[in-house]
């Protein structure tokens, strides 16, 4: 068996639903249920690469469609190791002037997330060891902190509490849906909790216009936030988010809402952002999302992975600005916990996440809860 002579074979897509336990609302986003899909590239050595990307319900549909009457019937027979060509061939799907482009990246992240998986494993190597192993340990935060209708404060303590219990040490504070004075006792009230080590980062989804922005900064100046994500309104981000970084001084996070490489180099050379959260899943995959990383190398800025833990973790480990690595907790991700056979329990210690030492991802599916949530 080896890498050079693998060829694929087929691509098989496996569409994945379950309602969460509660709903998750942040300033311009509800979230009810937790979707997926599971991509498989078999080949014909026998090894199957696989990898579950996005949370797109409304276009889950679409991106398979793609995938199998446009993606792989380019790629059958093509050989595995040639990644950066299977690159360039999905990438045509995404020309077509009056496409929805996100179709076509997110389809396009799916095969290249499984190709890496697949390489991984002909060479019997994690990706984070493949791609130059920085840190064989992730610091992780959680994404979480939605807004409640009742005791929001009180409910916010009680979480950092959970977190902790769950070996997590750090939260990213939704914002953006209260008036920043509101929203910065919000931050307060998660500083007391977690105390002076605890991650703090406020993301505020785009919510806040420019005075709203340096408002909630000026008031949480003290709070030593370790980042505010994407504090300003998308239509004029990039000037503002720099803006904010240079008079209120705070770290800025952005690079979720960026579709390729060329849109994180813009941010960077703007002076707009400390951290770059381009999303593999959204904009064309790990490759997409290493040459991001070695861009902002380059700038002094640091990077990690969009939520996709079941990836993102490996890639912040293999890159070394990598910096931290996005979580849920298991009520917001049940994939990540129970789809991945092989994930421990309680997987975080002392606010770190050790990395998997198989090869490619690390993940061994659960079959019998696939087929459990399974939609098709």
């Amino acid at each position: 068996m080896t890498l050079m002579n693998a060829k694929i074979t087929r691509i098989e897509t496996i569409p994945l639903k379950i309602k969460m336990e509660k709903v998750a609302t942040g300033s311009t986003l509800k979230l009810t249920h937790r979707c997926t899909i599971l991509t498989r590239i078999h080949t014909d050595v026998g090894v199957v690469g696989e990898c579950f990307n996005g949370n797109d319900d409304a276009l889950q549909v679409a991106v398979i469609q793609m995938i199998q009457q446009e993606m792989a019937p380019m790629l059958i027979g093509h050989e595995v190791a040639a990644i950066e060509d299977a690159w360039l061939l999905t990438r045509k799907a995404t020309e077509p002037f009056l496409r929805d482009r996100r179709i076509a990246l997110r389809a396009q992240s799916c095969i290249d997330s499984a190709l890496h998986d697949a390489i991984g494993k002909l060479v019997n190597l994690p990706i984070n060891l493949l791609w130059g192993g920085a840190q064989k340990k992730v610091r992780v935060f959680a994404i979480g902190g939605y807004y409640r209708e009742k005791d929001d404060l009180v409910g916010l303590q009680q979480e950092v509490e959970e977190l902790k219990a769950f070996g997590i040490h750090g939260l990213k504070l939704k914002m953006g849906g209260k008036s920043p004075r509101e929203d910065a006792l919000r931050a307060q009230a998660v500083r007391k909790a977690g105390g002076d080590d605890f991650i703090l980062g406020c993301d505020a989804n785009q919510a806040w216009s420019l005075a709203e922005a340096l408002e909630f900064a000026k008031i949480t100046k003290d709070l030593n936030l370790n980042w505010v994500e994407e504090p300003c309104k998308w239509d004029n981000d990039r000037v503002e988010m720099a803006l904010v970084r240079s008079i209120a001084g705070v770290p800025i996070a952005a690079g979720q809402s960026e579709l390729t490489r060329f849109g994180c180099r813009d941010l960077m050379q703007a002076n707009a952002i400390d951290i770059c959260n381009f999303d593999g899943s959204w904009g064309g995959g790990p490759t997409e999302w290493r040459r991001v990383a070695n861009i902002a190398h380059a700038f002094g800025v640091k990077v990690m992975q969009h939520l996709e833990p079941q990836f993102g973790l490996m890639m912040s480990a293999g890159v070394p600005n990598g910096i931290y690595g996005e979580v849920m907790l298991p009520w917001r991700d049940p994939f990540f916990y129970r789809l991945i056979a092989n994930q421990a329990k309680q997987p975080f210690k002392d606010g770190m996440y050790t990395l998997p030492t198989e090869p490619g991802w690390g993940m061994v599916i659960d079959e019998d809860y696939l087929q459990s949530v399974r939609i098709d």
